[in-house]
């Protein structure tokens, strides 16, 4: 090869090589249309809605390139659907071209839950839809807070906040009714350890309001109840006395103490 390119002239050896370099030349500018696809688009499908492995597919088998480039949780939409396509549907690209993909989770992603005892119904219920959370059933129970959360419940069972949970989750209420209608006796909680006074007020719809320590108190669950507000009986007139009435949701305060107090029997009344 070297001798043969030796033996000719120069001249010769340059018009070959130009001509070989305007071949290769002249067969890369017409092979790149092939190579590139220059010139050549195609319809991008509407996707949207559909399951992303038979749009993948599809897309595939047309020429395109797929990726999924993000993903987002909509409760509404079956997951694995297809939420976006970039380009958008029905747009013509060039062959070959990428099409990224929105798709909805088919696992619904974790936070964690709030506290809303003491929050407000409406205040509440705004909460949870913030947070992707759904209103699950509201029950009432005596308290004086009306339309106040008194507990919080995931699947019927109290839920700490922190607890981590399914965004998506309903989340039921218990709220406050508020002050009754109708009047009864006053509970004579006198007497009582506090933990048997609270239980008793809880029974007649009451709930225990502040709790006053007389005196050194070490152990307030077993410390007795020496005196409570409002009081069993009111005495408008010397002697005459009458017993207190109260409605259901309110609070009676409670003074506590290490020692249980002797008890007038006379001062007592049917419970």
């Amino acid at each position: 090869m070297l001798r043969f390119i030796t033996s000719k002239p120069l001249w010769v050896n340059i018009t070959i090589a130009l001509l070989g370099s305007t071949v290769l030349i002249l067969f890369f500018f017409v092979s790149l249309g092939w190579i590139t696809g220059h010139g050549k688009y195609d319809k991008v499908p509407d996707i949207v809605g559909q399951n992303v492995n038979a749009a993948i597919n599809m897309l595939e088998v047309k020429g395109f390139k797929v990726e999924v480039s993000d993903s987002v949780f909509n409760t509404a939409v079956p997951g694995l659907t297809i939420m976006k396509q970039i380009p958008e549907g029905d747009a013509m690209v060039k062959y070959g071209r990428t099409i990224y993909l929105t798709v909805n989770r088919s696992v619904p992603p974790k936070i964690e839950m709030p506290s809303l005892i003491g929050f407000s119904f409406k205040s509440a219920a705004l909460y949870l839809q913030s947070m992707g959370l759904k209103l699950g059933d509201t029950t009432y129970r005596q308290d004086f807070a009306r339309n106040a959360v008194l507990e919080q419940l995931f699947n019927k069972e109290p839920i700490k906040p922190g607890t981590q949970i399914s965004i998506g989750s309903k989340i039921d209420f218990v709220l406050g009714s508020g002050i009754g209608d109708s009047a009864m006796n006053m509970p004579d909680v006198v007497g009582l350890t506090l933990a048997a006074a609270k239980s008793k007020l809880g029974l007649s719809g009451l709930s225990a309001g502040s709790i006053v320590a007389v005196g050194e108190v070490s152990d307030s669950a077993n410390a007795f109840v020496i005196r409570q507000n409002p009081a069993i009986y009111s005495e408008a007139v010397a002697g005459q006395k009458t017993i207190n009435k109260i409605r259901q949701g309110a609070t009676v305060d409670l003074y506590i103490g290490t020692t249980a107090p002797v008890k007038d029997s006379t001062n007592t009344y049917p419970q």
